[in-house]
C-alpha cells in the first residue's frame, strides 16, 4: 500500500510552566459544564431502568356498608381488596431492554460532547501557540531592524548612506511595532475564549508548548476507527432500541394477570350459628382484556418507523464523515506541502540575508534588498507558523472524527 508522509507536530516539553495540549482536555473534561451536563443526562436515563422494569403498583380499597348487608352469618360492616396486576410474561424485561439500550446511546452521546470539546479546546490552543510565537518573531524582527538602522545612520553620518535607507527603516519599524502592538491585543481574546472552554476564570493565564517535532503518518490514518465514532453507535443503539420496543408494544397489547384478595368483617348475627360473625375471605383473579387495538398497532408502528428513521440517519452519518475524512485527508497533505516549502524558503532566505547584509555592509549597495529580503523571510516564518496552526487544528478536527481516545 502506498503511504503519503504526513507531518503532525508533537509539542516537546521545554518549559517546566507549559502545558500541553492532553493536560488541557482533562482540565476541560474536569470543568466543562456541558460535558457534565450531559454525563448527567446519561446517569439520569440509568434511573429509567428500575421504573420500567418493576411491578406496578398494588391496588388497595377499603369499602364501608353504610347498610349492612345482611347475611346468613350476619351483617357486613367493612370490606378490604388488595389486588396486584402482572404484566404479561417478559414485559418487564423487554421494557428494561429498551431503557438500558436508550442509556447507552446517551452515554456515547456524552462521549460525543468530550470529543467535540477537546476539538474546540485543541482548536483554540494551537492560534495561541501560532500568536504567541508570532510575537516571538515579531520581536526578533523589530531588534534587526533596529541593527539595520543603527548602520545605515552610522553609514549616513559618515558619508557613504543616504537618509532614505533610515526612512525605509523607520517605515518598517513602526509597521513591526503595530503588528506586535495588535497581537499583545489579541491575545487576552483568545486567552479568555480558551478559558471559558475550560470554564475557569477569563483572565487565568494560558502557557503552550513552544517546541515541535515532525512525525510521518500513512494515508488511511485511522480509516477504519471512523466506525468508532460515538455518533454511529448512538444512532445504532436507539436503532436497536426502537427494534426492542416493537416486541414492547406487542407484549404490552397481551392482557395482564391480576391476583388479589378481599376481606369482609363481618358482625355477629342474630342466630347461634357457629359462623356466626366469622370474617370472609375471598381470592380474586383479574384479566385484563385489551380489545381496544388501535393504540398497540400505532405503538408497533411508532417503534417501527423510528427504527427506520435511524437507520437512515446512521447512512447519513457515516457519509458524512466519510466524506469529511478524505477532505481533511487533503488539507493535512496540502498543509504538510507547504510547511516543507516554507521551512525550506526561510533556510534559502536566512542564508541569503546574511550574505546580502555582509555585501551591503562592506559596498554600501543594495540596502533595499536587503530590507525586502528581510521583509520575504519575514513573511515565510509566519506563514510556515500559519501553516503549522491550521495542520493542528485539522488534525484535532480527524481525531475527533475517528474517535481518538485520550
Amino acid at each position: 500500500m502506498h503511504k503519503i508522509v504526513l507531518m503532525t507536530l508533537l509539542f516537546a516539553v521545554c518549559d517546566l510552566s507549559a502545558q500541553t495540549l492532553t493536560d488541557y482536555y482533562g482540565v476541560a473534561a474536569d470543568n466543562n459544564p456541558e460535558l457534565k451536563a450531559k454525563y448527567k443526562e446519561f446517569e439520569a436515563s440509568l434511573q429509567k431502568l428500575p421504573q420500567v422494569s418493576s411491578l406496578p403498583d398494588p391496588n388497595l380499597s377499603l369499602g364501608y356498608f353504610i347498610s349492612p348487608v345482611e347475611t346468613r352469618v350476619g351483617p357486613q360492616n367493612m370490606k378490604f381488596s388488595l389486588t396486584q396486576m402482572f404484566p404479561w410474561f417478559g414485559t418487564l424485561k423487554a421494557q428494561k431492554n429498551v431503557a438500558a439500550l436508550l442509556a447507552d446511546s446517551k452515554y456515547q452521546a456524552f462521549l460525543n460532547t468530550k470529543n467535540q470539546l477537546f476539538s474546540q479546546v485543541a482548536a483554540v490552543y494551537y492560534p495561541l501557540y501560532e500568536l504567541q510565537n508570532l510575537k516571538i518573531i515579531e520581536q526578533e524582527n523589530i531588534k534587526i531592524l533596529e541593527s539595520y538602522q543603527k548602520i545605515a545612520s552610522a553609514k549616513f553620518e559618515n558619508g557613504k548612506g543616504n537618509l532614505v535607507d533610515i526612512l525605509r527603516v523607520d517605515i518598517m519599524i513602526k509597521d513591526a511595532q503595530t503588528n506586535l502592538e495588535i497581537l499583545n491585543k489579541k491575545e487576552p481574546a483568545l486567552t479568555s475564549w480558551f478559558n471559558s472552554i475550560l470554564n475557569r476564570k477569563y483572565n487565568e493565564q494560558v502557557v503552550v508548548l513552544k517546541e515541535i517535532e515532525v512525525v510521518e503518518l500513512p494515508l488511511q490514518y485511522r480509516k477504519d476507527s471512523i466506525s468508532q465514532n460515538p455518533l454511529l453507535i448512538e444512532l445504532d443503539l436507539k436503532k436497536q432500541a426502537s427494534n426492542a420496543a416493537v416486541e414492547v408494544a406487542r407484549k404490552q397489547g397481551l392482557p395482564k394477570l391480576g391476583v388479589g384478595v378481599d376481606y369482609v368483617i363481618v358482625d355477629k348475627g342474630m342466630n347461634n350459628s357457629t359462623d356466626s360473625g366469622k370474617d370472609v375471605i375471598m381470592p380474586m383473579v383479574t384479566l385484563s382484556l385489551p380489545i381496544f387495538r388501535k393504540k398497540y398497532t400505532a405503538a408497533t408502528s411508532e417503534a417501527k418507523l423510528m427504527e427506520e428513521s435511524y437507520s437512515f440517519q446512521k447512512t447519513a452519518v457515516e457519509n458524512k464523515l466519510n466524506g469529511t475524512y478524505y477532505k481533511l485527508i487533503f488539507e493535512l497533505e496540502k498543509e504538510k506541502d507547504l510547511l516543507h516549502l516554507y521551512s525550506n524558503q526561510v533556510f534559502t532566505l536566512s542564508k541569503s540575508l546574511n550574505l546580502l547584509f555582509s555585501y551591503y555592509s562592506n559596498a554600501n549597495k543594495d540596502f533595499e534588498e536587503v530590507l525586502r529580503m528581510q521583509q520575504e523571510l519575514l513573511k515565510y516564518k509566519k506563514l510556515k507558523l500559519a501553516s503549522t496552526s491550521a495542520f493542528y487544528v485539522k488534525l484535532a478536527e480527524l481525531d475527533y472524527l475517528t474517535a481518538k481516545q485520550f
